[in-house]
């Protein structure tokens, strides 16, 4: 089993930044992939970032160029750092953990004002 806390998020007006972090413990594995996921209101769960543990990062196109993920293997964490935030990445931000198994955070409200 894998635990996830997810911790960072808050309000932020329209320009701004926040880091989010994700704390993985339980039964780790430092080849796993790990990721950022969002749910708006009324909308589907989509990618934001995933992360291999060799660093290699893959991106959605609306965050591409504002967020960067990466992690510490060493600590079993990982962050999304958010700059440029605007109202439309206002939703419920999860971090995933997959290896021998998908386990999902409990999830951290990013809510930005215009």
């Amino acid at each position: 089993q894998v635990q996830l806390v997810e911790s960072g998020g808050g309000l932020v007006q329209a320009g701004g930044s926040l880091r989010l972090s994700c704390a993985a413990s339980g039964n780790i594995f430092s080849i796993s992939v790990m990721g950022w996921y969002r749910q708006a209101p009324g909308k589907r769960r989509e990618m934001v970032a995933v992360i291999t543990a060799g660093g290699i990062t893959n991106y959605a196109d609306s965050v591409k160029g504002r967020f960067t993920i990466s992690r510490d293997n060493a600590k079993n964490t990982a962050y999304l750092q958010m700059t440029s935030l605007n109202p439309e990445d206002t939703a419920i931000y999860y971090c995933n953990y997959n290896y021998g198994g998908n386990y999902w955070g409990q999830g951290t409200q990013v809510t930005v004002s215009s």
